[in-house]
């Protein structure tokens, strides 16, 4: 098949978070099953510092009623798959990939336009690429409303190609990787929608909602687990998008992300001060003692250690952590917590860290160096999120041999078996709350000081535990398919 893979960030080009993890492996995965893929994304200011491409082809321009969008398009190859990049100024002259000018609404307005612009002009540079695709592939709300350029009247109403033919059998498929985040704001703030669209795009209130849009006109709607698929459709745990998921139930799907074990393998790690395997742990156990003098925490072998890399933020389940945190560090236990965030949370964690020092350090940064430290010389992992459509960090805890500590929500619930079910790898509570958070840590200390060949028992299903591209990828084809 032919795949037009349209993302906002691919690793190795640029990254903010573990969406350009996605834009990398999975279409090198897809071409590596056969298929002829063509990634497409924004070409931004920091790219062109670092690395500044060529034209690709002749400038092009764009008509939309009025307005005219003229830009270029830079290539590249990476790991064998062929990447445009749209250079226009919504790009090039922006500091931060997403707006971040001025108040929340004009900074969704920008985006909106930016990004709109960006969807469409990807149809068109596949076009005259003589590119045609079999499946268009979006996520997020980034890229959402190539659906909406792709299924309605737009393109034929403003001549955007002359063969209207072109996409007629290309079927359009929407990643969610997280519904939180739906980009929306007054339609007369996006120029590129003229007023018939008014008619056809998502809008509340003269509000358009780009990713309600895309996920309107898309064939099919994947979340990055299948349990994010299911919560999605529930109203609770949708984030306000069940009433167009609901329209249409039958084309939801979950397909769990993979990880990129080439950057996360403890007996090859780089980045850790001794590297080991499932037959021989004794690396682990040099990478603990030099995380709690790095952290500086007491060197104490016995005394399990819990580790926590990630956002201060409620989503990452601080709300819940931040009220039992002093009751969790009067047990015999340490815990390392790196992450930057919401200053009202990091305030908080530094206070903590100051009045249990030795037990408890906050590393308010985030570097790779850091993070692979914490998942290697962690005993467990704590990831009490408010919700989480797929997760990583589990992933590569588990693969460490760091059993997590996770609440059941999204791809937690698919990767992590609670220590009281078959085969367990690590430890899950239910409710969003701080009792039962609290319970579960308690747990956890319990089960780690009284049930040592358990604990043993889980690590080793735990390095046993892959999520890989390769499989993810078979499952999209299955999907593209379908």
């Amino acid at each position: 098949m032919k795949i037009l893979f349209l993302i906002s960030e691919v690793e190795d080009i640029i990254k903010t978070g573990g969406l350009a993890d996605v834009g990398k492996a999975l279409p090198i995965e897809l071409a590596k099953l056969g298929h002829e893929v063509v990634v497409m994304m924004p070409y931004y200011k920091q790219v062109a510092e670092q690395m500044k491409l060529a034209n690709a082809m002749p400038s092009q321009i764009l008509h939309v009623g009025e307005q005219s969008y003229q830009f270029d398009v830079k290539a590249l190859t990476l790991h064998g798959l062929q990447v445009y990049l749209i250079d226009h100024s919504y790009f090039s002259q922006q500091s931060q990939p997403y707006s971040d000018d001025g108040n929340s609404s004009e900074k969704s307005a920008t985006n909106a336009q930016r990004f709109s612009f960006f969807s469409l002009a990807c149809l068109h540079v596949s076009h005259e690429l003589h590119f045609k695709p079999d499946v268009v592939h979006t996520h997020d709300w980034h890229t959402a409303m190539a659906a909406y350029f792709l299924k309605s009247d737009f393109c034929h109403r403003h001549s955007i190609w002359q063969d209207e033919q072109f996409f007629a059998n290309a079927s359009c498929i929407i990643t969610l990787h997280n519904a939180a985040f739906q980009c929306v704001c007054e339609l007369s703030k996006v120029p590129i929608l003229d007023a018939h669209s008014q008619q056809q795009v998502y809008t509340d209130n003269a509000y358009v909602n780009l990713l309600k849009t895309g996920i309107s006109y898309a064939d099919k709607v994947c979340a990055v687990s299948p349990t994010y698929a299911k919560e999605i459709r529930s109203h609770i745990g949708s984030h306000g998008i069940d009433d167009v998921i609901n329209q249409a139930p039958e084309k939801v799907h979950g397909i769990l992300n993979g990880c990129d074990y080439s950057q996360w393998d403890p007996e090859k790690d780089p980045l850790i001060p001794a590297n080991f395997n499932a037959k021989d742990l004794s690396g682990k156990a040099v990478c603990k003692s030099k995380l709690q003098q790095q952290s500086g925490l007491k060197r104490v072998k016995s005394v399990p250690l819990i580790g926590m890399v990630c956002r201060a933020t409620r989503q990452k389940g601080f709300d819940y952590l931040m009220p039992i945190l002093d009751e969790l560090l009067a047990h015999k236990v340490q815990l390392v917590i790196m992450g930057t965030g919401e200053p009202y949370i990091t305030r908080q964690l530094h206070d903590v860290a100051a009045k249990h020092a030795g037990k408890f350090s906050f590393i308010e940064a985030f570097s790779s160096e850091w993070a692979h430290l914490i998942e290697a010389g962690s005993d467990f992992f704590l990831m009490p999120s408010e919700f989480e459509p797929c997760g990583l960090n589990q992933m590569y805890s588990l693969a460490y041999g760091t059993l997590p500590i996770v609440r059941r929500v999204g791809g937690l619930a698919d990767t992590v078996v609670d220590v009281n079910e078959p085969n367990s790898n690590g430890f899950a509570f239910n409710e969003p709350s701080s009792l039962a958070l609290i319970n579960c840590l308690r747990k956890t200390l319990l089960v780690y000081n009284e049930q040592a060949k358990l604990i043993a028992a889980m690590r080793q299903r735990a390095f046993a535990s892959k999520f890989t591209w390769r499989r993810a990828a078979q499952e999209y084809v299955e999907l593209y398919c379908s």
